[in-house]
This record gives structure tokens, sequence and C-alpha cells, in this order.
């Protein structure tokens, strides 16, 4: 009976709140996850050819660093406005928005990885007659990976945030829970779905540092300690 009350007094913490509104927190943590996984791999796909394009030389890495850092700037609300007339009030609106902010995370992190790449390694992959193609996907881009993978887990947490802006056009995830419910200042609506969008940026950071653990094994520093040496 008090788990009810907590609804009529508007309690933070409600129970009851979680019991009766399960089906609808599911919907929305399930088109945030969609939205927000939608966008990153759609920027990852468009960033790593700009990026490809921006290390051939400063007449093409000024323009292309350049319109990125400009399109993070827009407010979100002012980028939406923009692509209205293109997209509708649809999720496909919400997604080009998501990845255009994407884009100047993840193009500056594989640009910054693949000009890490020892000159030393390129040379040794051409004198083994290692081609354009096979010396970028087989020589540079694995040794670019931790850099690629931490430009990927910052674009994914700030796009796990920035999904919630797309409750402007009803198409914003757990924002659509936090809209409805500030109004009527429904706290625990509030509470919950701020909380929930908290929990997929840490365990979707999680993840993909268990991924880029398991992709680049060289990274991994041992914490075992060095042997002592024997006293003669």
């Amino acid at each position: 009976m008090a788990e009810q009350n907590c609804l009529v007094a508007n309690d933070w913490i409600c129970g009851e709140y979680l019991r009766s509104r399960s089906h609808e927190l599911t919907d929305a943590v399930v088109q945030h996850i969609w939205i927000t996984a939608v966008s990153v791999v759609i920027g990852l796909l468009v960033a790593f050819p700009l990026a490809l394009l921006a290390r051939r030389g400063r007449h093409f890495a000024g323009p292309v660093l350049g319109l990125t850092t400009v399109l993070y700037t827009v407010p979100s609300l002012a980028m939406f406005s923009l692509l209205l007339p293109l997209f509708g009030l649809s999720a496909a609106l919400v997604v080009t928005g998501l990845v255009l902010y994407s884009l100047t995370i993840l193009v500056r992190n594989i640009l910054a990885g693949l000009e890490a790449v020892p000159q030393e390694a390129r040379e040794a992959a051409k004198g083994m007659g290692y081609g354009p193609a096979r010396l970028l996907w087989e020589v540079e881009l694995p040794l670019a990976l931790p850099a690629l993978m931490a430009g990927l887990r910052i674009a994914t947490v700030s796009t796990v945030a920035l999904t919630t802006v797309g409750s402007l056009v009803g198409k914003g995830g757990l924002g659509n829970l936090i809209e409805d419910a500030l109004p009527s200042f429904f706290k625990a609506q509030v509470l919950t779905a701020s909380v929930l969008c908290v929990l997929l940026a840490v365990v979707a950071d999680l993840l993909l540092l268990g991924v880029q653990r398991l992709l680049t094994p060289w990274t991994r520093i041992s914490g075992r300690p060095a042997p002592a040496a024997k006293a003669g």
C-alpha cells in the first residue's frame, strides 16, 4: 500500500512506477539503444573515408576537419530545424543529426591513429610488397585501433546523451519520458529515465572497452610485479 502511495505522493523513488510502467520503460530503452547504435555505426562508416581523405594533405585536412567542427557547434534545435524539410518528423531526422555530431570526434581520432603509425612499420610493409590497400587494412588500421576505439567510445557515450534531444520530434527514447514528465514534474519518471540513460552510457562504454581490449591485446599492461633478484 505504501508503494502505491508513492505515486500519489510523487516520490522520486517509487517501486510501483517501475512495475506499472515497465512496458513503457522497455520500449523507451529499446528505442534509445536502436537510435544510438544506428547513429554510431553510420557515423563510423562516414568518418572513416573522411579521415582517409584528410590525411592526404593539408588541402584536404583543413576543409574536412573544419566542416566537422562547425557541424558539432550547431545547436541541436537548429540542426533538427535545418534537417526537418528533408526528413520530416521521423527517426531518420534524429539519426542524421546524431551522425553529423559524431563526425568531429570520430574523424579526428581515426586521423590521429593513422598518423601515429610508425613510419618504420609502413616502410617495412612496403618492402615486403604490400600495396596501399593491404598496407591500410593489415598494418595501419590495426596499429590505429587504440585511437579509433577511444574515439568510438567517446562518440557512443556522447550519442547516448544526445539521443534524448530527439524527444523534440518524439524520437528520443528515454528523452521522451523525461520531456513528458517535466510539465507535471513527475519525479519518479524523470529520475528513472535519467538513471537509465546514464546506465546505458556506462554499459556501452564498458562493452566497447572490452572489445578494445580483445582487439588490441598488445596494449595491455601486465600488473604482475617483476621478480626480485636473488641475493648472491
